[in-house]
Parts: C-alpha cells; structure tokens; sequence
C-alpha cells in the first residue's frame, strides 16, 4: 500500500487528464481512500457525463458544476456504491435533471466490522447498465464492463474513442482492492481481473484511470501482477493452515509484517474472502471460525 504523499493536493481543481477527460479530487482522504475519490467529467463539449461523483459534499458538488460549465450533464454515472463513490449523484441530479446511469443499487450489512466505506443507501439509479451496454454523448461513448469482485455490483466503464477504462475500485493506482464479505466475492475477484487482462490485450484498453491514485498506463502489467499477488496470498494461505488450523485472524501477524494495526480489519476480511473462495473449490473446510485443509 503506497504512503499518501504530502500536501497540497489539487482537490477542487479540474485537471485535464486527456482531450475527453477532466479529474476532480474530493475533500475525502482517508487510508482506505488515498488522497480522496477522484470524479471524472467526459466530453469536450456539449454533452458531458459524470463518473462517480463522490461523497455529497458541497464543495465537491460546486466544483463538478463548475468544471460542467455550460455544458450539459447528460448522465451521472456510478461504478459502485459505496459512501465515497455515489452519494453525490442523487443532489446533482436534482441540480441538473441528469439522470443516474450505472451500477445496480445494493444495500447490505456487512457480517462484521467494515473496512471500507459503507454502501451508500440513497443511491437510485434511472438506468442500469447490463455488461456491453453504452451511454454515448457529443464526441465520446462510454461502455459499461461488469467486474464484480469488489463489490457484486461494480462496473467499470470504457471510453472507446480512446481507449481509456475508469476501474473505479476494481483497479486502482494506488493500491490493491479491499474484497470484503459477504458482498465482496474474491472468485469474482479474480474472473474480473482475468477479463481486464485479456481487454488490454495489444489494440484493447490502453490506460486506466481509477477513482483513487494516479493514472495506470501499463495497464495488462499491473493486472498480470495484482493476479500473481492473489495467487501468492491464496498459497501462503494454504502453507499456513498446513501447519495447523487457524482463525481468520490468526493469519493476519504472519501475512502482513508491520501492517498498521488500523488496517488489521481490511487484512482479516482479505484472508476470509480468500478462504470462503477456497471452500467453495473444495481446499478447505471450517468448524465455526477455525478453517483447516481437507
């Protein structure tokens, strides 16, 4: 996990990241969200979209109307729906008469503490996008892409006049993703990264921009890695319970060396998600919270 770096950070302030595509920072750093959540605008002129407008926040709201312009939203686009990512669509849609586009709504519990930003509960779209499904505007189409993983719901969205991805959580440049059960599925997980590997292929996605940390733009190299680390962290899993049965928690001191101890939660849920993924492919069995190999 990378150090946030020192202040001043550009919240507020759109950046021109390329011709079709503006960056605007949130007010919303935390150690699950980087510096804060970035919101991207598509489109040069006339009709624009939105992508994850963040936290509802008025600051952050007035500096998406003003990067917005004279322009006209057209749509409001969310990858997923946690606190950090959708909030914000709901008043700007009611500033603008945009409509909400993206993700399926989802609402749940989670089964333990959180690690991550909880989900948000106002979010309701007016059009969910089915994977391959496209919003278009003046200049530009953005194409939904079904990732789940991070969460069951979560899309990332294809620019194809450029071949940029916006990988909201899935994919970040900064960080690997927190897979929190029950909603976060490390199967699906990983299927979504073997499908981001293959779309940047030679001619496919050429770079991604995340809602957290800097632009990706070796985009199939940092996949093939974050795939690899999986798979590092799913055989440590399995050396160690051959040495005996252990709780989820038991593997956190032996997994994460010097981890800060606020982030013990996250790494206890990454362990569980990747133990209920190796139960469910028939390695491991559990008797209450106590996992072994079979």
């Amino acid at each position: 996990m990378a150090q946030i770096p020192p202040k001043p950070w550009p919240t507020g302030k759109a950046e021109q990241a390329e011709p079709l595509v503006r960056r605007i920072l949130a007010p919303n750093p935390s150690p699950y969200t980087f510096t804060g959540t970035q919101t991207y605008v598509v489109g040069s002129e006339g009709d624009v979209a939105v992508i994850d407008p963040g936290p509802n926040d008025e600051d952050h709201l007035q500096a998406i109307m003003d990067t917005i312009g004279v322009d006209r939203l057209v749509a409001i686009m969310c990858t997923h729906t946690h606190r950090d990512h959708s909030p914000a669509a709901k008043p700007l849609a009611e500033w603008t008469g945009a409509p909400v586009v993206g993700c399926a709504p989802l609402v749940l519990e989670a089964d333990g503490p959180r690690a991550d930003e909880a989900f948000d509960t106002t979010y309701e779209p007016d059009r969910v996008l089915a994977d391959g499904e496209a919003m278009t505007g003046t200049g530009w189409t953005l194409r939904a892409v079904h990732t789940p993983g991070h969460t069951s719901n979560h899309l990332c969205f294809a620019l194809e006049e450029s071949g940029a991805l916006f990988t909201g959580d899935h994919v970040m440049g900064w960080s690997t993703s927190v897979v929190i059960p029950p909603d976060g599925d490390m199967g699906d997980y990983m299927k979504s990264l073997d499908k981001l590997y293959a779309r940047a292929g030679e001619g496919g996605d050429r770079i991604y921009y995340s809602a957290h940390g800097a632009p990706i733009e070796k985009p199939r190299q940092l996949v093939r890695g974050m795939i690899g680390h999986r798979r590092q962290r799913e055989n440590q899993i399995v050396r160690l319970l051959g040495e005996g049965p252990k709780s989820a928690a038991d593997f956190v001191p032996l997994m994460y060396k010097g981890l800060d101890p606020k982030l013990h939660g996250a790494a206890r849920m990454s362990v569980t998600a990747h133990l209920l993924d190796l139960e469910r492919r028939g390695q491991v069995n559990r008797s209450g919270d106590i996992w072994q190999t079979i």
